[in-house]
C-alpha cells in the first residue's frame, strides 16, 4: 500500500506516482547499477532535461544531477557553479559585469557563477555542450534547454514514475559545499527540504546522496534517511573540508580499511575514481587493480565508482582506437575489466554502452566476449 508523503509547509502536495513507500532500496537496483553521469552527456548537454530524459530513454537505473545555489537560495543542476562553459551567459552582455575571478576550494576560477544570479537571471540563459572539440555533435542542441531547478527535477522524476510505473531513481550531489555555506548558502537544508517535500527522504527513497566533502554527508545524515555515498578523488588529493578543518587525512587514508570503517558509519556507498579501483601506469595504460572492492564490500558499502566514457581521450591506452581523441575506443572491453573487479555501479556518459557491457554481468545472464 502507498503511502502519500505530508503536504509541504506551504500546503502543496507533492506530486505522486514514482515513489512509494515500502518498496526495495538501494540493494534491489540491477547490479551493476548503470548511472547516467549527468544524464546522457555523452549525446546532450549535461544537466539538461534533455539529457536526463535521454539517459531515462537509454535504460539508465539511476539518473545523476550535480547542485549549486542561486543568489536567492534556489538549487539549480550544474556539474560547476562556473557556468561560462555550460550555458551562453559570455554571450550575454547584460551579464558582462558578472564576470569574475573567485578562489573555489584553494583553485583560482574566472568566469560567472551561480551564487551571483538570481533564479530568474539564469533562467533566461540557454545550456550549451561543454567540450564541443571532443562532442560537436553535441552542439546541436545547443540553446534547446534551460538550466533546471532541482525542484523541477523531482517533479520531471514523479512524472516519468508514473508513466512508467516505476520508480525514477537519482543520484544528488552536493557541489563546494563548505565553500556554499561559508557564503551563508548552505545546501543540504533546502536539499533535506525539497526531499522531505517529495517524499523522497527515507531509507528506501529513489535518491543517492553523494559528496566529496564528508562532512556534507555527515551532516545529511542527521536530516533525512536516504542512502548516502562518499566520492573519492585522486589517492594523493584531500577532501576541502578536511583542509578547511586541518584534517591531515588524504583519500589514500581514506581507502584503507580504517578509513572505510569510518566513512560506513554515516554512509552506506562510495563513489572512487575508477583510478583507485585499477591505477594507471604513467603510459595511461591500466595496472593492477588494488583491494578497494573488497575492502569497501567488507565494510558493507557499495562502490559506484566514475566516470564511463567513449572515447579515446578518457579511455584507458589499452582500449583507446586510432588517434583521434574524439573517436570511440573499445569502451566495452574497459567496461568488463572493471565489472571484474565487482563493482557495484558505475557513472557513464553514455548509458547505452554501459548496459549493454553490463548485461553480462547480470544475473541470469552468461558472460560474452570474455
Amino acid at each position: 500500500m502507498s503511502r502519500r508523503p505530508a503536504a509541504a509547509a506551504d500546503g502543496r502536495e507533492p506530486e505522486q506516482g514514482g515513489e512509494r513507500h515500502g518498496e526495495g532500496g538501494y540493494r534491489d537496483l540491477p547490479h551493476p547499477t548503470v548511472i547516467g553521469h549527468r544524464g546522457a552527456s555523452g549525446y546532450r548537454p549535461e544537466h539538461t532535461l534533455g539529457s536526463y530524459q535521454l539517459a531515462l530513454d537509454l535504460g539508465a537505473d539511476v539518473v545523476e544531477q550535480d547542485l549549486v545555489p542561486t543568489r536567492d537560495g534556489h538549487l539549480v543542476c550544474r556539474h560547476e557553479n562556473e557556468i561560462g562553459g555550460t550555458t551562453d551567459v559570455a554571450d550575454r552582455t547584460e551579464f558582462a559585469s558578472r564576470r569574475t575571478t573567485k578562489s573555489i576550494d584553494g583553485v583560482s576560477v574566472t568566469g560567472w557563477f551561480t551564487e551571483d544570479f538570481t533564479l530568474a537571471e539564469l533562467k533566461t540563459l540557454r545550456a550549451k555542450e561543454r567540450i564541443p572539440a571532443l562532442r560537436q555533435r553535441n552542439t546541436l542542441y545547443d540553446g534547446r534547454w534551460e538550466v533546471p531547478t532541482f525542484e523541477e527535477v523531482l517533479r520531471w522524476a514523479e512524472r516519468e514514475g508514473r508513466r512508467r510505473g516505476k520508480r525514477v531513481w537519482l543520484h544528488v550531489e552536493t557541489k563546494h559545499p563548505s565553500y556554499f555555506r561559508a557564503l551563508g548558502l548552505g545546501l543540504e537544508e533546502p536539499l533535506a527540504r525539497l526531499l522531505r517535500r517529495y517524499g523522497r527522504d527515507r531509507r528506501d527513497s529513489a535518491v543517492f546522496l553523494q559528496s566529496f566533502e564528508p562532512s556534507s554527508i555527515q551532516r545529511l545524515s542527521r536530516l533525512v534517511s536516504c542512502p548516502r555515498v562518499v566520492l573519492l578523488s585522486d589517492a594523493n588529493t584531500r577532501p576541502w573540508d578536511f583542509q578547511q578543518a586541518g584534517d591531515p587525512r588524504t583519500v589514500a587514508d581514506l581507502v584503507k580499511p580504517a578509513g572505510l570503517a569510518w566513512m560506513a558509519g554515516f554512509a552506506q556507498g562510495i563513489g572512487p575514481t575508477l583510478n583507485l579501483v585499477i591505477p594507471r601506469d604513467a603510459a595511461g595504460k591500466l595496472g593492477t587493480p588494488t583491494t578497494l572492492v573488497r575492502d569497501a564490500h567488507a565494510q558493507g558499502l557499495v562502490l559506484h565508482p566514475w566516470t564511463a566514457r567513449n572515447e579515446n581521450s578518457f579511455l584507458p591506452a589499452d582500449f583507446r582506437k586510432g588517434t583521434d581523441p574524439a573517436a570511440y575506443g573499445d569502451s566495452f572491453a574497459a567496461y568488463r575489466t572493471y565489472f571484474e573487479q565487482g563493482i557495484d555501479g558505475i557513472f557513464t556518459d553514455n548509458p547505452d554502452t554501459g548496459l549493454l557491457a553490463a548485461e553480462a554481468f547480470r544475473p541470469g545472464r552468461r558472460p560474452v566476449n570474455r
